[in-house]
């Protein structure tokens, strides 16, 4: 198995991976050999990969009514019904 040395690179870089390895508890080598891996991955299927965060803003609000937001707040509240457990209790 080859070994890889990286030089040159500067404080404020390493400690934001250090960061990163931590996040996702792994260690700072095992953070670059994913990164490097995904990044090789990436350009050979020819795209990059969303973040959690810009798959959950893609997915929200993906649909489309033609309804105002009052009238779909109407017809959610109107939809609703009574349970007697709360009433009587569980």
């Amino acid at each position: 198995m080859a070994n890889l040395q990286i030089k040159g690179i500067d404080e404020e870089l390493y400690q934001k991976l250090k960061q990163l390895s931590a996040d996702e508890n792994r260690s700072v080598s095992q953070q670059v050999l994913f990164l490097i891996r995904r990044s090789l991955a990436q350009k050979r299927r020819g795209k990059q990969d969303n973040t959690a965060a810009q798959t959950l803003l893609f997915l929200a609000g993906s649909w489309e009514d033609p309804r105002t937001a009052e009238e779909i707040v109407d017809d959610i509240k109107s939809t609703r019904r009574s349970s007697r457990k709360l009433s009587e209790g569980f």
